[in-house]
């Protein structure tokens, strides 16, 4: 059940960071996706794991295992030798993934420390947060974009067919948000990664398919040796996890790096 939505300025501005990070986040997601090929864009975007640790470690003071940075170097390899295996490379679109990596780095360890101003309600945290950016998105969107929307797509804003498509597609982001929420609640952020990694497989295999990507033999290995790395990362972490539920008879902690693996992809 959502809570009662009530906006309050001085917890909004408290959360205001998080938003900064969240804008962040989307905004060169967007760009990553719009530069390179569906099927290398889990590629571009998969030194989020990395991220989490250095950042973990650094923020946090959460220190990482030798089995989890080996973990991260499967993935780092990965991610180079899908760059050497993409036929259209575009170095901005992958700059833009990588920075889009960071921010989600960023969100889930900001989000793990701004969770108590809401009282740990992920809901709640999910309302102020989405007001926020909508606050910290119109005046950019406004400065840089009004003209180039309103002159160049007329016909599209006047188009029955292309607010129908917006509509549906605003309702499958807000739906996959509430489903990941749930999904984490009912199981966990390392089972949600599992099926995560699953799902970024099947995406990856469907753009070959679907948008005619011309697969190559490195692009192909760096997409498998990236998800191959993510599931064993995630494997490693639940073990650790278990082994600490073992020894301290007590609920293993939420592990930030999973949760926000599959973040926005």
């Amino acid at each position: 059940q959502f809570p009662k939505a009530t906006y309050k300025p001085s917890i909004a501005l408290r959360i205001f960071p998080l938003s900064l990070i969240f804008v962040g986040m989307i905004t060169f997601n967007n760009l990553c996706l719009s530069h390179v090929q569906v099927s290398f864009y889990n590629v571009a975007r998969s030194l989020t794991i990395v991220f989490n640790i250095f950042l973990s470690w650094m923020i946090l003071g959460i220190r990482s295992s030798v089995k989890t940075v080996s973990c991260l170097i499967i993935v780092i390899f990965g991610f180079y030798i899908g760059c050497q295996g993409e036929l259209n490379y575009s170095t901005i679109g992958t700059n833009c993934g990588v920075i889009s990596s960071l921010f989600v780095s960023l969100n889930s360890i900001y989000t793990k420390k701004i969770l108590p101003i809401v009282d740990d309600n992920h809901w709640k945290l999910t309302f102020y947060n989405n007001m926020n950016a909508c606050m910290i998105l119109f005046p950019f969107v406004y400065y840089y974009e009004m003209d180039f929307v309103l002159l160049g797509h007329v016909e599209q804003l006047n188009s029955g067919s292309f607010w129908l498509m917006i509509t549906f597609a605003g309702c499958l982001g807000f739906m996959i948000g509430i489903v990941t929420v749930l999904q984490i609640k009912a199981t966990s952020p390392l089972c949600h990664n599992f099926s995560g990694t699953g799902k970024a497989l099947v995406q990856s295999m469907a753009a070959f398919y679907i948008w005619k990507n011309e697969p190559t033999a490195y692009g192909v290995a760096g997409i498998f040796v990236v998800l191959g790395g993510s599931l064993l990362y995630t494997y490693v972490k639940m073990n650790e996890n278990s082994s600490t539920l073992h020894v301290h008879h007590m609920k293993p902690m939420s592990d930030i790096e999973s949760s926000s693996t599959n973040e926005e992809r």
